[in-house]
């Protein structure tokens, strides 16, 4: 039966692979990533107060470094917060605007933080691996990533019991893609059958 959840997993855990999985069954996938890249987008009210904010987040001709923006927010989780408040609100309507327009499928909405960013207390899927896996994957996706970023996006991301705590479904990650596909294929059964 059609539903909506919520699918989510710190750093590198391989929620981003998971997503591809269920989305090759048959999943309609909404990213809060993409979401929040909308709402950065240049000309958003948004992006005009994060340059207000972070000025020196601001790239050549007036765009927004998000890698920049990054460093800086992961860094003070004060001003991660800050920033979480001028961008959630814009996430959250991009979001409920996508999943209502897929109303009668089952909708995953793919998100990097352990909120109910749709205030709709959909079930979580959690995809999980162990720590110094999701430290390696990350730094293997290259663009300059280093363990030591790594592991301060993992110090203000929810832990790795926080999130098994929250799931109704966990997608161990800890092997191959084989593997990976497998278990969501069960899943999916599961979801799809409730």
């Amino acid at each position: 039966m059609p539903g909506q959840f919520y699918i989510g997993g710190g750093i590198g855990s391989g929620k981003s692979t998971a997503v591809s999985h269920f989305a090759s069954l048959g999943a309609v996938v909404v990213s809060g990533d993409d979401a929040g890249r909308r709402v950065l987008a240049p000309g958003t009210a948004e992006t005009a107060l994060v340059h207000d904010r972070w000025p020196e987040a601001v790239g050549s001709g007036g765009v927004l470094d998000r890698k920049a923006l990054g460093r800086i927010v992961f860094a003070d989780p004060a001003q991660l917060l800050e920033l979480e408040v001028i961008t959630a609100p814009g996430i959250r309507r991009i979001v409920l605007e996508a999943v209502d327009a897929s109303a009668g499928e089952t909708v995953l909405v793919e998100v990097p933080v352990l909120h109910d960013l749709a205030g709709r207390e959909w079930p979580w899927i959690v995809v999980d691996a162990p720590e110094a896996t999701r430290i390696e994957r990350a730094v293997a996706r290259g663009s300059g990533t280093t363990a030591a970023y790594v592991r301060m996006v993992m110090d203000r991301q929810p832990s790795r019991g926080e999130w098994l705590a929250a799931a109704r479904w966990v997608v161990d990650n800890s092997g191959d893609d084989d593997a990976l596909a497998l278990q969501c294929r069960r899943i999916w059964d599961k979801i799809t059958s409730v």
